[in-house]
């Protein structure tokens, strides 16, 4: 590999990686499982890479990055319209529309949540997190706290709560406002 495909692998890995959480929750929201989420990824990802060379600011990355998540969703949903379970294009495209006028808050939300989880001790932190790990089985974390499920369920609600008000005055302080 020559150094100038190097740097712009470098460059694109970058971006991406920068903006994959942002341009993953977007997907999800226009698809109706994890997994069929990370089946689009996939393809997205290809599709940014090849078309990476056409990308003439990179300030503008997510935006387009957006675009091509928008377009991929779209067409891997009408691949599955024959799922009675699958919306309209017209109610997808206003989710799609939403959900990109809405990044900047998510983004500023999840930037909060990510802070406030920071401030949480680390063996709560690392509960919370095994909680809502992909797959994950309450009953071993619950087993991991020293809980019984039910009460593991409580002190979750209880750390919920407080996320949620550390999420609301950090953006609160940061003067954001939906």
């Amino acid at each position: 590999m020559d150094e100038e495909t190097a740097d712009k692998h470098e460059i694109f890995l970058t971006l991406f990686t920068a903006n994959e959480a942002a341009i993953r929750a977007f997907v999800r929201r226009m698809v109706p499982t994890r997994q069929d989420s990370a089946d689009v990824m996939q393809g997205i990802a290809l599709v940014l890479w090849r078309k990476f060379h056409e990308l003439d600011d990179r300030d503008g990355f997510r935006k387009w990055a957006f675009s091509v998540a928008r377009y991929e969703s779209l067409g891997w949903l009408r691949d599955k319209c024959r799922d009675r379970h699958v919306l309209s294009e017209d109610v997808l495209n206003v989710v799609a529309e939403e959900s990109a006028r809405r990044e900047s808050w998510l983004a500023e939300q999840r930037d909060a949540l990510d802070a406030c989880l920071e401030k949480l001790p680390q063996l709560q932190r690392q509960l919370v997190l095994a909680a809502y790990a992909p797959e994950a089985e309450i009953q071993q974390v619950a087993q991991q706290s020293g809980r019984t499920v039910a009460a593991f369920y409580q002190w979750l609600h209880r750390i919920r709560l407080q996320l949620v008000e550390c999420t609301r005055r950090t953006l609160q302080a940061e003067g954001c406002h939906e």
